[in-house]
């Protein structure tokens, strides 16, 4: 057997598999970026998004990017299921990989376009609806603009150049994502009343850092392996370099960006910020010097932390900023091409970019790619969301949402409600104890102790509070036991009556709420614990009566799961820093 077509081969298949190992990272990354409570749906979503990009690159993706040289499309063996196909498709990118080699390096590139759109739809999009777009989205949408670039299309012809898929891979599902956030719409709660953007945490940094490494190794075949051949080393170490060196940049220039202007050196900005630069650097890595890489890295980090703050702004809600970091700094890294591109810097470079003496040439055919496929991709990926939203919908519920798509959409939790063993009971005789775990308590039923579940309870009932006077200076504890997704509208309604200090601690318990049934591997779970937050206030200048009649108010739904409210009297309350007791303790210093 031919030694090149082992070590090509064997080159392809491996760069291939950090390529694949990749969707581990964007898995980690987004779900690391969103709440707790869509961990599930999120990498549902991840794991899924692989097989239906398999499946729609295999049926006709693969026929269309690369079925002969017609201008806009292939139509020729069109389906490499068929057998006869394999011979058409010998000489296709190189004649030394064979076929299926070929094969599965192209569809993990097809598979990372349909990963990007997961990040920016996060939270709030239908799991079937979000499976059926990135069904399309390989089958028809990515494979035709693949075509113009990278099979012998209309772009290619014209020297369009797009070496590891700026804009076939990152700018597609940039397109894409952003057709989709701006039709679903915001997260609830990411914008107050005023419009203005509000924070949603992620719930773990340390999986979002977890999936960016794995992002960055993974990039080391993305990038690399785009030379479909080992035959030059020098030019495969060459983009390793340019690769990492654009990546670094960006790190610092981000973190550096946000510190500034944000105050702080966000980390979820410097992790936007390394993503940014290899995204930045991906079209133009086998194109452009190690000096011109770092220059890329350094502008992608910067551009980077202003595009999340102004899709904020603009009502653009990307939990994970994918717009920012594969729209936004994949357009860039396309006209970087233009701007750096260095003949000779490898044995693939053969023309000059603009800052190199190749005149406007180049830059104007990177422009003209950028828009043409912008336009393409965001008018026919908007076309099949508004289909789905036509059809199977494309938003879930506003309950759901609340509650968590990993319950609503999947019926189980990345992070199952505890089950701590009951307390030893010691008997009166001395003998010995029974211990029972809370799984064993759970068996037992309750139908005879259980009340039946209430309805609605008129607000004329519920709400109104008989004001009574309280004569002096009496102290009083205030605690609100209510769902966790209350927090926010009552922490408002209070702030508006005056209270300005309050403690708040997520707690585990269950009242006339019985729990819910979860499923793992298809068994049904039974939990009886449901999260919920406590509230404790002190009050005694605002009347204890203004306080629970604002709390009913703001948690009201007439429904089991509203919440409850304890009334405590203080004895004393005592300022550690100042000595100071009782009424003067409770009061913020300006108010004295």
């Amino acid at each position: 057997m031919d030694i090149t077509m082992i070590v090509d081969t064997i080159w392809v298949v491996l760069a291939a598999l950090l390529v694949f190992f990749m969707n581990l990272g964007f898995a980690a990354v987004e779900s690391g970026f969103a709440r707790s409570k869509n961990t599930v749906n999120i990498l549902s979503k991840n794991f899924i998004v692989f097989a239906v990009s398999t499946l729609g690159f295999m049926l006709l993706g693969w026929g269309l990017m690369f079925g002969g040289s017609s201008p806009f499309a292939g139509t020729q063996h069109l389906s490499v299921l068929d057998s006869s196909s394999i011979d058409f498709y010998k000489d296709t990118l190189t004649s030394n990989v064979p076929f299926w080699g070929k094969f599965f390096f192209q569809l993990v590139f097809c598979g990372t376009a349909a990963t990007i759109v997961s990040g920016a739809v996060a939270e709030r999009v239908k799991y079937i609806s979000f499976i059926l777009f990135s069904f399309v989205l390989t089958l028809v949408i990515y494979p035709i603009v693949g075509h113009w670039i990278w099979g012998g299309g209309w772009l290619g012809e014209l020297g369009f150049l797009d070496f590891a898929g700026d804009t076939v891979v990152h700018s597609v599902g940039g397109w894409a994502a952003l057709a989709g956030a701006l039709i679903l719409g915001p997260r609830h709660g990411k914008y107050d009343k005023d419009g203005k953007p509000k924070a949603i945490p992620g719930h773990n940094m340390s999986l979002a850092v977890i999936g960016l490494f794995i992002l960055w190794l993974g990039w080391f075949g993305f990038n690399p392996g785009s030379t479909m051949s080992f035959q030059n080393p020098g030019d495969v170490v060459h983009i390793v370099v340019t690769t990492n060196t654009a990546a670094i940049a960006a790190v610092l220039t981000a973190t550096a960006t946000s510190w500034i202007f944000i105050g702080k050196p966000d980390l979820g900005m410097t992790i936007n910020g390394c993503l940014a630069g290899l995204v930045g650097i991906t079209g133009s890595c086998a194109f452009v010097s190690v000096t011109s890489s770092l220059i890329i890295g350094a502008i992608a980090g910067v551009i980077v932390v202003f595009s999340v703050l102004f899709f904020d702004r603009v009502k653009v809600d990307d939990p994970v900023g994918a717009t920012s970091v594969h729209l936004v700094c994949g357009v860039f890294g396309t006209i970087c091409v233009g701007l750096f591109a260095q003949e000779g810097v490898t044995s693939l470079s053969t023309v000059n970019g603009l800052f190199f003496g190749g005149g406007l040439s180049l830059l104007t055919t990177e422009i003209i790619g950028i828009i043409a496929v912008g336009a393409f991709t965001f008018v026919s990926s908007a076309l099949v969301w508004y289909l789905l939203k036509a059809t199977v919908g494309i938003r879930v519920s506003l309950e759901e949402e609340i509650q968590g798509l990993d319950i609503g959409e999947h019926g189980n939790s990345a992070y199952p409600d505890f089950a701590p063993a009951v307390p030893v009971l010691a008997a009166d005789n001395g003998t010995a104890a029974v211990s029972i775990s809370l799984a064993d308590v759970q068996t037992i039923s309750h139908t005879e102790t259980q009340k039946p579940s209430y309805g609605p309870v008129s607000p004329e009932v519920a709400i109104p509070v008989i004001n009574k006077a309280r004569p002096g200076v009496k102290m009083t504890k205030v605690t609100i036991i209510t769902n966790q997704d209350k927090f926010t509208q009552l922490q408002t309604a209070l702030d508006k009556i005056g209270i300005t200090g309050l403690t708040v601690t997520n707690v585990l318990g269950y009242g006339m709420q019985k729990g819910h049934t979860e499923y793992f591997r298809g068994a049904p779970v039974k939990t009886r614990l449901l999260p919920k937050v406590q509230v404790d206030i002190v009050v005694c200048k605002i009347p204890v009566e203004t306080v629970v009649d604002t709390v009913k108010k703001a948690l009201y739904t007439g429904y089991a799961g509203d919440g409850k409210i304890f009334i405590y009297d203080v004895e004393n309350v005592i300022r550690i820093r100042t000595g100071e007791e009782g009424y003067d303790a409770l009061q913020d210093e300006e108010e004295k």
